[in-house]
């Protein structure tokens, strides 16, 4: 039996009128009305602290919210996604970045096989490169140690390594440079490896197919530089390349040796893959013993996500608080605001996995939804922040939900600061929530005329988010959060979070655009208007000097 569309449902009805009724109430009036909103409305697991009480809701909006995710099936997609079940069904695959960080011993299976083995066997070679590289054993080809190494990729390749090594930068080895290559301009790698000596460099080539159009240019460019610098003996590269990759032959033919090449599985998609050998980069900056660190804060999370209660869970009350405002309130955005200088690519990070899963039009039946979904992640680390775009989020049109990311330690105490970091992350949450009444502007003694200026209405929402130290643990535990979240929410609108047709478009047509730039013949192009427009003047730009 096909289930009812999402405006159509019992459920769905009920929020829509419990909206009408509620969206007058201020989030003061809430707290007004109960004395313990502060300390009732929170949610632990997994090491973290959610303070949900500053959103737009009581007990009712939960209790409905709670029943609609039950009337769609989270649950139980859930359950099919531990499972190892298919529910990437456009692509007929399993989802199991959950398998990725599942403890030696631990039984999933796909297509009736136990993918776990498999995990720790990749784990434990990762380890073992890690320790060899680390402690000076494997040598370049003129026989120096490496000092630096450069993770090549792009998305999931990309994103996740970076985020992870800003944000682990605290535990990573000081001694060795790490860097990232991911866009195909030509910058990108020059500016990479500028000051670098090739002889003591360890270039990281993550794409599972080995054929990604950018990562592989950037990949021949690196492999060009190297050689220019180790007298062009082609076997050099062996040692100054591993591959993150499941294609042998291809890793083979640029010339990596494949004991080195480190594979992963079509049931990881690639903004799902920083807790897999796409990971390689940050294990050699951290350890292996952060690195399993990180993927028990992962294992934790999945485990809270899988067995609390709804009114406990962490992933799913986040997730229905986005739908919450996303598809009733119609706020387009999120901000993601962590007050943890370690955490700035964290909201970057946070874009690819929340908008590339969520970004969809249609519903796993092909239908064109009527609602939205897929809202607008960004953000900056606090304090920064404050004094930028938080202006808007205080006195503009827009409603813009808000996560703050604290910790109650800093990894770098120096006097006071973190007192005063921790104090603007609570103090804007207060401020956002409760505002400025024009009664208390004009106490204040201010002139009449400007008082509207100063005036703040508030009722803006924030989720608030803390732990007790920015660890590998508490990375994993934070990134899983979000992957669950995301997966709540994919699940209530039932649409497939897992592929990304979308970005596969853009890659095709570039593949015909390409040989029409470079060719030396005038192609016939068979375009749009706009499009042919700018190849030739292009074309043309290309044949004069810069």
């Amino acid at each position: 039996m096909s289930t009812p569309s999402l405006r159509s449902s019992p459920e769905w009805k009920a929020l829509a009128k419990h909206w009408q009724a509620l969206r007058g109430t201020t989030l003061r009036q809430l707290f007004d009305a109960d004395a313990q909103r502060g300390t009732r409305l929170v949610a632990e697991g997994a090491g973290l602290y959610l303070d949900y009480s500053k959103n737009l809701v009581n007990s009712e909006t939960l209790k409905l919210l709670q029943k609609l995710a039950q009337a769609r099936g989270v649950f139980a997609r859930r359950d099919a996604m531990f499972r190892g079940d298919k529910i990437n069904e456009t692509e007929k695959r399993a989802v199991l970045h959950v398998a990725l960080r599942a403890p030696r011993g631990e039984k999933i299976y796909v297509d009736g096989k136990d993918v776990v083995p498999e995990v720790h066997e990749v784990l434990d070679r990762m380890a073992a490169f890690s320790d060899k590289l680390r402690s000076g054993e494997w040598r370049g080809h003129s026989g120096k140690a490496i000092r630096n190494v450069i993770s090549i990729g792009i998305g999931g390749s990309d994103l996740g390594p970076v985020m992870a090594y800003e944000a682990l930068k605290h535990y990573s080895r000081r001694d060795m440079t790490f860097r990232f290559v991911s866009n195909v301009d030509p910058t990108d790698f020059v500016e990479a490896t500028r000051d670098l000596d090739a002889e003591e460099t360890l270039f990281v080539i993550c794409s599972k197919t080995f054929t990604t159009l950018e990562t592989l240019t950037n990949a021949h460019a690196a492999r060009d530089w190297c050689l220019a610098q180790l007298g062009g003996d082609d076997s050099a590269v062996a040692k100054h390349f591993v591959a993150v990759s499941t294609n042998a032959d291809e890793v083979r033919k640029f010339g990596i040796d494949t004991a080195n090449m480190f594979g992963f599985w079509d049931w990881v998609g690639g903004r799902y893959s920083m807790d897999s050998a796409i990971g390689l980069s940050t294990m050699l900056a951290i350890g292996p013993e952060h690195f399993r660190e990180m993927l028990a804060g992962f294992h934790a999370m999945d485990e809270h996500f899988r067995s609390s209660p709804a009114e406990r869970n962490l992933p799913l009350l986040m997730g229905l608080l986005s739908i919450w405002y996303n598809d009733f309130f119609g706020a387009q955005t999120v901000a993601v605001l962590p007050y943890a200088q370690y955490l700035k690519r964290f909201p970057a990070y946070l874009q690819q996995l929340t908008m590339e899963s969520n970004g969809k039009h249609v519903t796993l039946a092909g239908e064109h939804v009527d609602y939205p979904t897929g809202p607008i992640y960004w953000g900056e680390p606090g304090t920064n922040g404050q004094h930028s775009f938080y202006q808007l989020i205080h006195q503009g049109t827009r409603l813009i939900p808000c996560d703050f990311i604290g910790f109650m330690h800093s990894l770098n105490p120096l006097g006071g600061q973190h007192d005063l970091l921790m104090a603007n992350l609570i103090a804007q949450t207060e401020a956002l929530a409760f505002g400025k009444t024009p009664a208390q502007v004009r106490a204040e003694g201010t002139p009449e005329w400007l008082v509207p200026h100063r005036v703040c209405e508030g009722n803006r929402p924030t989720n608030i988010i803390l732990a007790e130290n920015l660890t590998p643990h508490s990375l994993g535990a934070l990134v899983a959060l979000y992957e669950h979240s995301v997966f709540t929410q994919g699940a209530i609108w039932h649409i497939d979070s897992f592929d990304q047709w979308g970005v596969e478009l853009g890659k095709q047509l570039a593949k015909k655009v390409i040989p029409q730039l470079q060719d030396a013949q005038e192609p016939k192009l068979a375009h749009d208007s706009s499009t042919n427009a700018l190849i030739r003047r292009y074309r043309v730009a290309r044949k004069t000097p810069s």
